[in-house]
């Protein structure tokens, strides 16, 4: 062949593979069987190097490694960039094993081959950074600032601190940014002492030594001292605000947070705003968090997928389906990616907020789905009362995508046994976690058995259970078998499981709130007199019930005896006149829930006023007839409000849907979802 038609050859080879953004299989081979075919082709390292970037924008750099390995000494480059191509994969097996066979073939290694082993080995715990730093040493490179400083950050992300701090030591110079890895290493060690002193040390600090600084002390929980550090900061840069936003959001103290993120201004970028929403979250002030959110589009800034997912999280808790719905658009039309973390976030989402539809269609599209999708569905049908198809989708997952379950699905698939009343099932799979599994039941799965057994009235065989049990029973445990106690109306059996619940914790206001319930039912009104002095001397609480409904895209509160609303008097005759309608029906009071020792008149009235009642009486009031209405509530829906809610529905023909601490209520026709199992 001419040297001119192998320069046509070569150029329109060249071209082919830089037009095409991902070329199939076979046409990589074909490319790479002409590139073999032809060894006036082997020295042109513009094709070679384009043939690779083709290999990995396709991931299919076994093609690659397939013609590297048959060319006649092909260029160290060539192998750099085909290890860069797998440093982007994440595969440390692939990396590791091109690393051997660069050994093995005597490439010569070089400064940029170096830079990136350290990159991608910092993920490996097998010695390969060991191996590598011998390596330099024997090439020469002792004095190489960049290295070095690469190996020290490699010793102090592997937990390697003996070692980072002989590497410093060792030193032949400490540039700002050798100083900085070393005291990220002793951060991340706990050794707050040795960081300061080394920072106080310093000729020189960069922002990245103040900034660093900050969230040692962040870590330890020493707000104070990085907020001194930060005032002390001469070059405060974006990274120090939000290192300091972020430390007082953790530390829980969002009022300072607050302050500063306002004091950053137009300064502020993506990474301010997800630090302040989450930092809300941890607070469970998702109402705020979703609030910052438009502010943040009024700001024009661009939100990410962390942002998202920390929105599609406070949706999920507050059960504002629209504005998971505008969110989830907002993804689709803006392009974002919907990896198995925020497809993940936005199958919880349609799940806690009652869209079981939704929620499986976000999961069948997506093309790669992990342990925790899986996970997500089967608990998404569990607390809605569908356990036949929560074990349908375990056993999918096994059969069809391989994936092996986890301890966290077991409890998804446990709950969604126990909710659904399925005994046998559930006591099946509970065995087989460690028979079939290898996985080690921990407390929580003993906690949904007796969930399982008590909601079915077995209490004394849930009793046995925990007397047997391998661990010590906690207060989750003896929480559910009273709950079960209770539901089954055992007085004697629930005043027993309540005193161990107080030798557990003798400060929790709920056990001594369900002790004065037992009493409060058995009309034992002295009992409920000593329970509620105890309370009182001990200063617990017990926690008021609170509902909320979206209404256009708002979520209004409810808590019960709050006349706050402006629509307040509009709900009050509303709740008057759905009472009359209801008794015309045939639904009389259950007052039991009702603790105080007075008139059965009175007692009727406490029951109409519950949150979750006046919430779903200004859900009818303020949305459109035929559209159901959604309410979260943070506690247990009591009996009467169930039993009031079935006829609520049938009365008005519309789908009432109701989500308690523990489950899911879809009420029509008069009927609920749950078959009054709860």
């Amino acid at each position: 062949m001419t040297s001119v038609a192998r320069i046509i050859q070569s150029d329109h080879l060249l071209l082919r593979l830089k037009n095409s953004q991902f070329l199939p299989l076979p046409a990589l081979h074909q490319i790479q069987a002409q590139i073999l075919t032809n060894e006036n082709l082997h020295n042109s390292t513009p094709l070679l190097s384009q043939f690779l970037s083709s290999c990995a924008r396709s991931h299919n750099l076994h093609a690659a490694y397939l013609l590297l390995s048959r060319l006649c000494r092909p260029g160290p480059s060539l192998w750099t960039h085909l290890l860069r191509s797998y440093a982007e994969s994440l595969s440390s097996q692939l990396i590791l094993s091109l690393y051997r066979e660069m050994v093995c073939q005597r490439i010569p290694l070089d400064r940029a081959f170096f830079t990136i082993m350290l990159r991608s080995c910092a993920r490996e715990t097998s010695g390969v950074g060991e191996s590598l730093h011998c390596q330099v040493l024997k090439l020469g490179y002792t004095s190489d600032l960049f290295l070095l400083t690469g190996f020290l950050d490699f010793y102090a992300k592997s937990g390697c601190l003996l070692a980072a701090e002989n590497l410093f030591a060792e030193m032949p110079d400490r540039d700002v940014v050798a100083c900085n890895a070393m005291i990220a290493a002793f951060t991340a060690n706990g050794r707050t002492g040795d960081a300061k002193k080394l920072f106080d040390e310093m000729p020189v600090k960069s922002s990245a030594s103040w900034n660093t600084m900050i969230t040692c002390y962040s870590k330890q929980g020493e707000v104070a001292l990085a907020r001194e550090v930060f005032d002390q900061n001469p070059v405060k840069d974006v990274v120090s605000w939000n290192a300091m936003i972020d430390g007082y959001c953790k530390a829980g103290n969002l009022w300072l947070a607050r302050e500063l993120f306002d004091r950053m201004g137009f300064a502020r970028n993506s990474v301010s705003w997800n630090t302040m929403m989450t930092g809300y979250l941890h607070q469970r002030e998702f109402g705020t968090a979703i609030s910052m959110f438009r502010e943040m589009q009024m700001e024009e800034v661009r939100p990410t997928e962390v942002t998202m997912v920390s929105l599609l999280s406070a949706c999920g808790h507050l059960g504002a389906l629209s504005t998971g719905r505008w969110l989830h658009a907002y993804i689709c039309n803006h392009h974002l990616v919907i990896d198995v973390i925020l497809g993940n976030a936005l199958i919880d989402m349609y799940f806690k907020c009652g869209n079981i539809d939704a929620a499986l269609e976000v999961f069948d599209e997506m093309p790669l789905k992990n342990v925790f999708c899986w996970n997500s569905v089967i608990s998404g049908f569990g607390i809605h009362g569908h356990g036949r198809e929560a074990i349908q989708v375990f056993l999918n997952m096994g059969r069809t995508s391989g994936i092996k379950p986890d301890g966290i699905t077991f409890v998804g698939l446990l709950s969604a046994c126990s909710h659904s009343g399925l005994v046998s099932e559930g006591k099946m799979y509970f065995s087989q976690m460690l028979e079939l599994y290898r996985i080690v039941p921990q407390i929580e799965h003993f906690g949904s058995m007796v969930d399982l057994l008590g909601r079915a009235g077995l209490l004394v065989e849930a009793m046995r259970f925990i007397e047997t049990m391998s661990v010590k029973p906690n207060c989750v445990v003896w929480g559910s078998l009273l709950r079960a106690c209770k539901i089954h109306k055992d007085a004697e059996a629930s005043e027993r499981v309540i005193h161990r619940l107080l030798e557990l914790d003798p400060n929790d206001g709920g056990n001594y709130v369900f002790l004065s319930n037992i009493y409060a039912l058995a009309k034992r009104w002295d009992d409920v007199d000593t329970c509620r002095a105890i309370m009182v001397e001990k200063g617990v609480h017990k926690v008021p019930g609170c509902s909320s409904v979206e209404v256009n895209n708002t979520v209004h509160e409810f808590v019960v005896g709050d006349t706050s609303h402006p629509q307040f008097e509009k709900i009050n005759s509303f709740l008057l006149e759905i009472g009359r309608e209801l008794w015309r029906m045939g639904y009389r009071p259950e007052t039991g829930s009702v603790l105080h020792d007075i008139e059965d008149e009175e007692k009727e009235s406490a029951v109409m006023y519950h949150s979750e009642r006046v919430a779903i009486a200004f859900g009818l009031i303020n949305t459109k007839k035929m559209e159901p209405v959604r309410v979260v509530k943070n506690l247990r829906i009591c009996s009467d409000c169930h039993k009031a809610t079935k006829f609520i529905a049938k009365l008005f023909e519309r789908e009432i849907i109701v989500r308690d601490r523990s489950r899911f209520h879809h009420f029509r026709d008069g009927v609920c979802s749950c078959q009054d199992y709860w």
